[in-house]
């Protein structure tokens, strides 16, 4: 069964820092192109990061994306945070391996239930 479960959100002034982790299970993750994506209310969901290398331009310089295959794990390292960085973040695995990224939210078959992440000013 696979599962992944996000941590390390929570609520930072602007300038700051966080890390999120997203946890799997159930699957291999070296072997899946993952990502991180963020919505915030009223906004559609956004990739934010990939691990093909892949970043949104408002976070290129900032954000850094990472794995640790050991513990099966991705990382979001997020510095120079800014309040419009203000959003629930998701990280996600398409449904096969092998297949690579895609910016698409829809390209993706799992996804963690998200963690929030709120800067102020």
């Amino acid at each position: 069964q696979v599962q992944l479960v996000e941590s390390g959100g929570g609520s930072v002034q602007a300038g700051g820092s966080l890390r999120l982790s997203c946890a799997a299970s159930g699957f291999t993750i070296s072997s899946y192109c993952m990502g991180w994506f963020r919505q915030a209310p009223g906004k559609e969901r956004e990739a934010v990061a990939l691990i093909s290398t892949y970043y949104a331009d408002s976070v290129k310089g900032r954000f850094t994306i990472s794995q640790d295959n050991s513990k099966n794990t991705l990382y979001l390292q997020m510095n120079s945070l800014k309040p419009e960085d203000t959003a629930m973040y998701y990280c996600a695995a398409p449904g096969a391996s092998g297949i690579g990224c895609a910016k698409s939210a829809q390209w993706y078959n799992y996804w963690g239930q998200g963690t929030q992440v709120t800067v102020s000013s």
